[in-house]
């Protein structure tokens, strides 16, 4: 079983920057792809970025390629997202995933484990 928190959400100005982090319990976070999704109001959760076991491969939303990076520092059981130039329609909840993978994953239904989300909020 693993259990993932998600934190570094916040209120930020348009064009502005923050850093998600998701912490992984237990062992073996490096078996585990990984990934970042959100949900805005009223719309259904879309994937924003992943990243594979060792860190080497990525995938991201075409919404968000050169804006956000995810990296991962499995000395810390961590992943990270990374947003620059923030946009209003960044708004969302944020959610990290987790599998156990040696593949990408850009699938929600892939994902075996769910942080509980936090809220970033860019004003405009």
């Amino acid at each position: 079983q693993v259990q993932l928190v998600e934190s570094g959400g916040g209120l930020v100005q348009a064009g502005g920057s923050l850093r998600l982090s998701c912490t992984a319990s237990g062992r073996s976070f490096s078996s585990y792809a990984m990934g970042w999704f959100r949900q805005a109001t009223g719309k259904e959760r879309e994937f924003v970025a992943a990243i594979s076991r060792s860190g080497i491969s990525t995938n991201y939303a075409d919404s968000v390629k050169g804006r956000f990076t995810i990296s991962r520092d499995n000395a810390k059981n961590t992943v990270y997202l990374q947003m620059n130039s923030l946009k209003p329609e960044d708004t969302a909840v944020y959610y990290c995933a987790a599998r156990p993978s040696i593949r990408v994953i850009t699938t929600q239904a892939e994902y075996k484990y769910w942080g509980q989300g936090t809220q970033v909020t860019v004003s405009s």
